[in-house]
């Protein structure tokens, strides 16, 4: 039996990342866990069975840790100090530093992919402002990011295999990384919801609140055509949107809910909408999975786990009128709409479906 440990960015909070985390330490309950920084209470509660490793990091002040990326410039060195030394495989699980982690020459390095860095590739002038930067702290910012390319670029060479979560990641992997990569997608709980045709008449989205989300623009793209919009999730734009939400009742901001409640909102929601280029997004297959069809950006994962016409609709350019066309055009072929056509389709990112691909790609590898 192989020695394996896991090495994951931040165990900080709740997302897509750590959904696939969960699901590999199903297949491996016994590999440790080494990661950057980790929310003792959030590890408590969703990966007790394992043990979780912290860096050097763990031990800044907790006003670093809540703004953890101004510890950025010490993050490559804080992963490559972890001790791997006793293990046969180590699986990184990376969309920024874990990756970059040192191995003996015997161990295997594999890199599941989320992403690569985007803050500092395809998405650092937007980047820049979004901060908001000035004067002397946005030209350090942009060296700190010429250094953080670098140090990403020649840390990928220390990975064995790669493992692309998307086509569309592992295009990116191979634009910056110049890497091949096997696509296995993320695993989705699909099993927890069960498909309805019958729903009320809310549109609904998820996901964290942030200007790269665009979660604005949709709730721009309802004002305009007064149709009800909920929105779950929480970020730095949670403020504005609550605003908006006061002066557009047709809108509403729920925040983060329960497991049981998104289950109700996913299952009961008229369709799911998502307006950004993202590197795969579990909340589409989710909405799927409850038999809603989706309406989403023709760019990133979704171009890939949607099928125009007979799981959603896709719009082309993330605009107010162009997504509010969308909008239209599902409600015109709304009819044609099967859920059981829909669930069908979600059920390829299955839990069951990526346990047994890694599982594959591990053994072939090793």
């Amino acid at each position: 039996m192989k020695n394996i440990a896991f090495v994951h960015d931040f165990l900080l909070y709740h997302g897509g990342a750590e959904s696939t985390l969960s699901v590999m330490s199903e297949i491996f309950p016994k590999a440790p866990i080494f990661t950057l920084l980790q929310n003792k209470e959030f590890v408590k509660n969703n990966f007790s069975q394992q043990k979780v490793e912290s860096s050097f990091l763990q031990k800044a002040p907790k006003f670093f840790l809540k703004r953890h990326r101004i510890l950025s410039p010490m993050m490559p060195t804080a992963i490559e100090t972890f001790n791997l030394r006793d293990f046969d495989i180590v699986i990184s699980s990376s969309s920024a530093f874990a990756k970059g982690i040192v191995v003996k020459p015997k161990t295997k390095h594999f890199c599941y992919m989320h992403a690569p860095m985007r803050y500092v590739w395809d998405w650092s002038h937007e980047y820049l402002e979004e901060q908001k930067l000035k004067g002397k702290t946005k030209l350090l910012t942009r060296f700190l990011l010429s250094y953080l390319r670098m140090w990403d670029r020649a840390s990928a060479e220390r990975v064995d295999k790669f493992i692309a979560n998307s086509k569309y990641t592992a295009r990116r992997i191979k634009k910056y990384y110049r890497k091949e990569s096997e696509v296995i997608y993320p695993p989705v709980d699909i099993e927890k919801f069960c498909p309805q045709k019958k729903h009320d008449d809310y549109f609904l989205t998820v996901g964290r609140l942030s200007p790269y989300k665009r979660t604005k623009l949709i709730a721009d793209a309802f004002i305009k055509l007064k149709l009800p919009l909920v929105i779950v999730g929480d970020g730095q734009e949670r403020e504005l949107l609550e605003n908006v939400a006061k002066e557009n009742k047709n809108i509403k901001v729920l925040g983060w809910v329960d497991e049981q409640e998104i289950t109700k909102l996913y299952q009961n929601a008229r369709a799911f909408v998502c307006a950004s280029e993202d590197d795969f997004n579990i909340t589409v297959i989710e909405a799927m999975a409850a038999g809603k069809p989706a309406i989403v950006l023709r760019k990133g994962g979704t171009a890939e786990t949607v099928i125009e016409g007979k799981t959603g609709e896709f719009f082309d350019v993330p605009q107010l009128e162009i997504l509010a066309d969308g909008v239209r055009r599902f409600i015109e072929n709304e009819h044609k709409y099967n859920h059981l056509d829909i669930r069908k389709h979600a059920e390829q990112f299955s839990k069951e479906v990526f346990k047994r691909k890694l599982t594959e790609f591990i053994e072939k590898n090793s």
